[in-house]
């Protein structure tokens, strides 16, 4: 007497021995604790209490909601790891490691190099269309010790409002502070350092300047006291002002830019009535963002058409 849904060969009287639901050649004595069908313990994950069957584990991870940052994006262990940052960082090193080589001073690395002559952001030159020193400006340093500071404070800075504020919210941060500091840069500092010298800005503080803004922001919406890093910001803007061949313009450009960029992502939605509607907060929250971005690229458009005039450029 045989029967196909169970152990052939049992002998009468012996209850035969179930078969794995989703390996139905494989005998077992294993059950999940949360649906009780039978399985073989390659389709059996451990759980709080017991085992269960990969499709109750499936069926339970689809149940969970996703944990919510306080900008409405998701928090999970996998993006615990701050990847932009030391991407940032990296590019940063690659940028300065570039001009080493092509300058052989660790010190003086804008001496000799053609990505720094290139790259280096000045008013009249980028009126004149070199568009790109907006932004490569942003990943080149004068020596090592500049480089050493920034990345540092990059590293300080950067991993908690990139696991707070989400990946893509940071970048945009980043970049719209590192635009912003151009921006401030284009408007305000002059194309010549002397009667016959370019004034040259590089550095990515005006970014880091943005962080430190979006920072403050971000403990305010958390109602968490904000004066450790307006105490940061005060003493970082003291040194821009007293020290000579620091660009303060950069890095009060950044500021403000990083502060209106958090303000979009945090602020806004709720101004504009979103409330516990994630989706449309979410939506207006990158509107919003892109409302900053064009403001300063407005104000970047703007200077260049002024100094085309200025300086007779067609």
């Amino acid at each position: 007497m045989t029967n196909p849904g169970w152990g052939g060969g049992a002998s009468e009287g012996i209850p035969p021995q179930p078969r794995c639901v989703r390996h139905p050649d494989r005998p077992t004595a294993l059950s999940c604790n949360r649906c009780g069908r039978p399985a073989c313990p390659d389709c059996l994950r451990e759980a709080a209490v017991g085992y269960q069957c990969v499709d109750c584990v499936a069926a339970g991870q689809r149940d969970v909601r996703p944990v919510r940052g306080v900008a409405g994006n998701t928090v999970s262990p996998t993006r615990a790891v701050p990847v932009v940052t030391y991407t940032l960082m990296g590019l940063n090193v690659l940028a300065f490691l570039a001009t080493f080589a092509q300058s052989r001073s660790i010190m003086n690395n804008q001496v000799g190099s053609s990505i720094f002559a290139n790259w280096a952001l000045n008013p009249g030159l980028v009126a004149s269309g070199d568009w790109f020193r907006l932004i490569g400006s942003g990943f080149l340093h004068f020596g090592i010790l500049h480089l050493a500071v920034n990345m540092y404070a990059l590293y300080i800075l950067g991993r908690d409002t990139e696991i707070v504020m989400g990946r893509s919210r940071y970048i945009g941060i980043y970049l719209v502070s590192l635009l912003g500091g151009s921006a401030s840069v284009m408007a305000f500092q002059p194309v010549f350092s002397s009667l016959t010298a370019l004034s040259w800005t590089a550095g990515a503080s005006g970014a880091i300047f943005g962080i430190m803004g979006a920072q403050a922001v971000l403990l305010l919406r958390l109602r968490r006291s904000p004066i450790p890093i307006i105490s940061v910001i005060a003493i970082n803007v003291i040194i821009s002002i007293s020290l000579p061949g620091i660009s303060f313009w950069g890095h009060a450009g950044g500021l403000v830019a990083g502060a209106a960029t958090a303000a979009a992502f945090l602020y806004v939605p709720q101004w504009l009535g979103a409330g516990e509607n994630r989706v449309k907060a979410v939506r207006i929250g990158w509107i919003a963002f892109g409302a900053v971005t064009v403001v300063t690229i407005g104000v970047i458009v703007l200077r260049v058409v002024q100094l085309r005039d200025q300086l007779g450029i067609s």
